[in-house]
């Protein structure tokens, strides 16, 4: 299962030189730099951790190629986002994310069915990797 999330996430993975095309467009709009990474990629978990701080003052993509290459270097089998902060008054968000790293096994998501008073049904999504099954004894 690949994970989905994201801007260009149901595109094939981007090279480096097309990272760097996207860092030098957000770049051009002012927008700061910032490097995430997680082993649960949840679709809820908005909170991954921040490999060192936001990149405001950054003028020249290098310099976010070398803190990405570091943490892909460090967590190689998690998943690496990039993102473009808009700290201009009004927007003060996180106007761009996207995947650069993924683990070499994506372990998936599972639905999980809850019946609740008066007919009720809920429905939530469980990460695999929260597991300790391996991928064939899950079910």
């Amino acid at each position: 299962m690949r994970i989905t999330q994201g801007t260009f996430s149901f595109l094939p993975e981007l090279t480096d030189e097309q990272i760097t095309r996207q860092i030098d467009y957000c770049l051009a709009h002012g927008w700061a730099i910032g490097i995430e990474y997680t082993d649960d990629p949840h679709p809820r978990n908005t909170y991954w951790e921040m490999f060192g701080n936001p990149m405001f003052d950054l003028r020249d993509a290098a310099g976010a190629m070398l803190e990405l290459a570091d943490c892909r270097k460090r967590f190689a089998q998690h998943y690496i986002r990039l993102t473009a902060f808009d700290s201009t008054h009004g927007t003060e968000s996180v106007v761009l994310s996207f995947i650069v790293n993924r683990p070499s096994r994506e372990p998936g998501f599972r639905l999980v069915r809850t019946e609740a008073p008066g007919r009720t049904i809920r429905y939530g999504i469980e990460s695999y990797a929260v597991q300790a099954r391996p991928e064939g004894e899950r079910y």
